[in-house]
């Protein structure tokens, strides 16, 4: 993924207001991510503990989505496995995410809902530069190539969905 700037962030999203982007918390961070190992941009809003926010590269735009939770904690007896990345978690560390339609669709409350990673660091679990916390990854026969590939075909459905 490429480096993204501020202006480029809140003018990608798809499924919010131009006024909730221009207020929405940006991570300061932005010049020490690692680009070259995201597929997307995701993070959580530390003002607000049930709202992420996710960006990605879709042909030559970027897509904004905002994203809801439950903020509700899990036992740590219970696995769970992102549809995304397909890294298994223990407790709260995978989330239905859901997100508001675009269009006029999510103006009537209509929404999408997908489980991920609650801290939306898939891509780098599936590059293995982050280890999950007592869950892990299947050993697969797909090359880690492979696996970005199927990791950001099931992000592309389900954006896929929130426009449709």
């Amino acid at each position: 993924m490429r480096s993204l700037t501020e202006q480029d962030i809140r003018n990608s999203f798809i499924n919010c207001s131009k006024g909730e982007a221009k207020r929405l918390a940006i991570p300061r961070d932005l010049g020490e991510r690692p680009w070259d190992d995201l597929d997307f941009l995701g993070w959580r809003d530390p003002g607000a503990p049930d709202r992420s926010y996710l960006v990605t590269e879709r042909g030559d735009r970027l897509v904004g989505i905002a994203l809801r939770f439950p903020s509700s904690q899990r036992g740590f007896l219970h696995r769970s496995m992102c549809s995304l990345c397909l890294t298994t978690h223990p407790g709260n560390g995978v989330s239905l995410m859901s997100a508001r339609k675009a269009g006029a669709a999510g103006r009537e409350g209509n929404s999408v809902g997908v489980y991920m990673c609650t801290d939306l660091a898939c891509s780098l679990y599936v590059r293995g530069k982050k280890v999950p916390e007592a869950g892990g990854r299947f050993q697969e026969s797909l090359t880690t190539e492979e696996q970005i590939a199927r990791t950001v075909g099931h992000l592309s459905a389900f954006l896929d969905r929130l426009q449709a």
